[in-house]
């Protein structure tokens, strides 16, 4: 068996492992690259794989930089089925069909300005996939329960477990036999997607696999720890009222999965402690308004508190300041109005959707706060913001970045050093765990991540670069 590391190694973005064995080609996740726009165009539809020579596909999670180039997968050729949970199919339904339609709705903007503005020099864009190619995507998708197996493909089995990412976010158990059907020598390749944390709000904590040969992890924090959720509520806190106090907007650009969820159960705690400034809080990104009605479908994946919530009729995604918004006048309606206000508002990393409009609105204006919750990938907006520029260009025309900048890492759904240290060594106490590949991480993140599983007894880790094979 040879795994193949043809995205996200040594980056962030564009996951994407292929699997191969004498009997089957097997892809781990389909993403799409995030970065410079020419160069995410061109990785994006140069995907590195032979489509039609893929048996099947797994797909982790929804997350736009594991899923989101099925569609292009599609396009040039797969016809095999895509296994994943049911919540993630569920996600993928939303999350693709929204990929689509903004892509579609940026082209547009896009080639307007550059209509205008001749000297620009900017190239027109083209949407990389249309809501045909999502739905193409959506009848090959097979929805795989927790801890049920399926044959994916000859002689390759997949189990899912709960990563405790994002909802529906699995750690997948890969078993590939040796010789198909013979019931010979079997080995397990155990693919964490994005690993969450334990002890965060909502979901349950990851899941432990036995039996691990090798294990392909992420690594996006590999080089820090994160604050305790609890000491993030309170810089939230303080964040939201020294806005306030100034009579500006708290902008923040979030991931509409997961992230704006847990944004929401934060912030709600906050109210109910009377930590709250008297301002709304709008929710303004369509999806995030669809996925959180399929959170409320799936509590198969809430942990014990959430549940209770629930029962209690006391949900998190509902308080009086609340206000989820769809309508684009309402949209442009937030930004008009000198109130001071939180936006919580897609996408995550600043590249597309309502955020970026709501930033050209308000990141000149030092009375109000950019609230960065997520990781930014290189040469994003949401990466430049981090950097603290003085100028950043937002629709291809540069600004001043007035605005106060805030980093809340802490909120992240991603393990950081230690919780990564520790779940490879808990895996090794229950199999015989050799090889370990870091994926989805910078050079500088995993370089520090491997020197720290070196000092825990776990001497087998690297780090592939794009293209490179190993062999299990």
């Amino acid at each position: 068996m040879f795994i193949e590391f043809v995205g996200a190694a040594q980056t962030v973005t564009g996951s994407k492992h292929l699997i191969r064995t004498k009997h089957a080609n097997v892809l781990l996740d389909c993403g799409m690259f995030q970065g410079r726009r020419k160069e995410a165009n061109r990785l994006n539809q140069e995907l590195g794989v032979d489509a039609p020579s893929l048996d099947a596909v797994i797909l982790s999670h929804a997350h736009i930089d594991h899923s989101g180039a099925l569609p292009l997968l599609v396009r040039q050729g797969f016809d095999g089925p895509i296994y994943t949970t049911p919540a993630t199919r569920d996600l993928c339904a939303v999350m693709l069909e929204d990929a689509a339609m903004i892509q579609a709705n940026d082209a547009r903007f896009i080639n307007k300005t550059i209509a205008r503005d001749r000297a620009s020099g900017l190239d027109p864009v083209e949407p990389l996939f249309s809501v045909e190619d999502v739905l193409r995507v959506l009848e090959r998708m097979i929805a795989v329960p927790y801890r049920r197996t399926a044959e994916v493909a000859p002689g390759v089995r997949v189990t899912f477990y709960d990563a405790g990412h994002v909802l529906g976010s699995a750690i997948s158990a890969i078993d590939v036999e040796e010789s198909p059907g013979s019931g010979g020598k079997t080995k397990r390749v155990v693919f964490t997607g994005d690993l969450g944390r334990k002890n965060m709000p909502i979901l349950k904590d990851p899941e432990i696999v036995e039996g691990a040969h090798a294990l392909l992890t992420e690594s996006t924090y590999g080089d820090r720890l994160h604050k305790p959720i609890a000491a993030m509520e309170d810089d939230l806190a303080s964040v939201l009222e020294r806005t306030y106090q100034r009579g500006g907007k708290v902008v923040i650009p979030s991931f509409a999965l997961e992230r704006a969820q847990e944004l929401l159960y934060a912030i709600n705690e906050l109210k109910r402690r009377g930590r709250m400034p008297k301002m709304p809080v709008y929710v303004d990104s369509p999806l995030t308004v669809k996925i959180t009605d399929i959170f409320r479908i799936h509590p198969e994946c809430y942990d014990a508190e959430t549940r209770a919530l629930i029962r209690e009729n006391r949900s998190p995604f509902d308080f009086e300041e609340l206000r989820y918004v769809s309508d684009k006048e309402e949209s442009i309606a937030i930004d008009a109005s000198p109130e001071p206000c939180v936006i919580i508002s897609a996408s995550g990393m600043c590249e597309a959707g309502r955020v970026v409009h709501h930033l050209k609105a308000t990141i000149e204006d030092p009375k109000n706060t950019v609230c960065i919750v997520g990781f930014q990938a290189a040469h994003t907006l949401g990466r430049r913001i981090v950097e603290r520029r003085p100028r950043v260009k937002i629709f291809g025309v540069e600004r001043d970045l007035r605005a106060e900048v805030v980093i809340m890492n802490g909120f992240s759904a991603h393990a950081d050093q230690r919780d990564l240290v520790q779940y490879a060594g808990e895996l090794k106490e229950r199999g015989p765990l050799g090889r370990i590949a870091l994926v989805h991480g910078e050079e500088t993140p995993q370089k520090a991540l491997i020197a720290k599983m070196k000092e825990n007894g776990l001497d087998d880790a690297v780090a592939p670069g794009p293209g490179d094979v190993i062999e299990i």
